[in-house]
Order: C-alpha cells, then structure tokens, then sequence
C-alpha cells in the first residue's frame, strides 16, 4: 500500500472516531514526523479526502476536517437509511442461518448494554450489529459505501443521539429488525431499518435533534 493511502486511512480513522473534529486543523508536520516522510505523500492524501468530501482547504493554506452545513448533513443521513434499507432486504434474503445466529446472540448481548445505558458499550455493539447485515448482503461495494456514509457523519450522529431517543428505544428498534429477518420478511426489516435510521420519528424529535447539534461542527452554508 502507498504511504499516501495509509495517511489517508489514518486520517479517515480519526475522522470517524472524533479523534479529529469537523473544523479541526490538519497538522502536516506532525503526519510527516508519524510515518517519516516529506510532505509530498501527506499532501497526495489530503487531495483525495478533498475529494471524497472528508477534509477542505484554508484560504492561507492547511487543511481542516470538513464540515457540513445542516442541509448536507440530513440530504446524507438520509441517503444513509435507504442503503441501510437496501442492506438489509438484501441480508433478508442472504443472511446465512450461522450468520442469523451471531446477530441474534449480538442483539441479546446488547439487551443489558442498553438496560444499563452503557454508551459507549452500544456504539460498539451497535456497529457490530449493522456490520452483520452488511455482510449478510454479500456485496462487498454496498458495505463499503454505506461505512463510507457512516463514518462521514458519525461525529453529528454520536452528538445527536440524546435527542433521539434514549438506548432503550434504539434496542426495540434493532429487536423489530431482527424479528423481520428471523421471519425472512424483507418488507418488513427494510420498514423497520427505515424507521430505525431515519434522524427524527416526527417534527419533534427532528426539532430536537437539529437543537442537539453543535454549531461549532456545523458550517455557515
């Protein structure tokens, strides 16, 4: 692998887990210290998350971690569901009973986790949990774009999740999908995944998570 694409995975690592925040600045000389190169291949890097959408360019020079403004934010969350959608119509159909069995221990695994709202032991599980029916669909680009998707908007996500609904809730709503692929009922897991990914139930809940959202992460336009 080049050295510019192992920057650019580290880099989009970062971004996902909220090491780096949208807004954040990108510290080349730090980058050329950690994997002992000259800035060229760091610079390679930063061109294809330009690219991609994951980092943007300061008028004096320098890169920060992009951010998104509302409107880019729910056009991509809301792309987001229907892949998830597709993800498990196709996983509906293609889960493996081995695989099922694994994601039914995982969804009871994850029952006292949201009982004891225990956070960060649901995001793992949760992410667990979605990784599954990625691969039950047995395409590998769909997986890779919907991470892709993921990842992008995880940072607003994580911020955002008080205001949609407390662990609990998230837990029944993994139970309605779970319920729908043990039945093979791909109409009814695509509802439900639908429902379960969508950032707001109603204008309420929609109200209150874009109230949750951090201005700092958020961009003017």
């Amino acid at each position: 692998m080049k050295v510019s694409d192992q920057i650019r995975l580290h880099l989009e690592e970062a971004i996902s887990k909220g090491d780096l925040l949208p807004g954040d600045p990108i510290d080349e000389g730090a980058l050329s210290e950690q994997f002992g190169v000259s800035k060229t291949p760091i610079r390679e890097a930063l061109i294809q998350l330009q690219a991609q959408g994951w980092v943007s360019n300061m008028p004096r020079g320098g890169s920060t971690v992009a951010k998104m403004n509302l409107q880019q934010l729910l056009s991509l969350w809301e792309l987001l569901a229907e892949l998830e959608a597709v993800a498990v119509r196709l996983a509906c159909e293609r889960m493996a009973e081995e695989d099922l069995r694994k994601l039914l221990a995982l969804h009871e695994e994850s029952r006292l986790v949201a009982a004891d709202e225990d956070l960060q032991g649901w995001q793992k599980l949760n992410l667990a949990f979605h990784e599954l029916i990625y691969q039950g669909t047995r395409n590998p680009f769909l997986r890779q774009e919907v991470l892709r998707i993921r990842f992008r908007t995880g940072v607003y996500r994580r911020h955002a999740f008080g205001a949609l609904g407390r662990l609990q809730a998230s837990f029944e709503q993994h139970e309605l999908i779970v319920q729908a692929l043990r039945a093979r009922d791909a109409d009814a897991a695509v509802f439900a995944m639908r429902d379960h990914m969508r950032p707001g139930r109603d204008a309420k809940s929609l109200n209150d998570f874009i109230l949750n959202l951090p201005t700092d992460l958020l961009a003017s336009q």
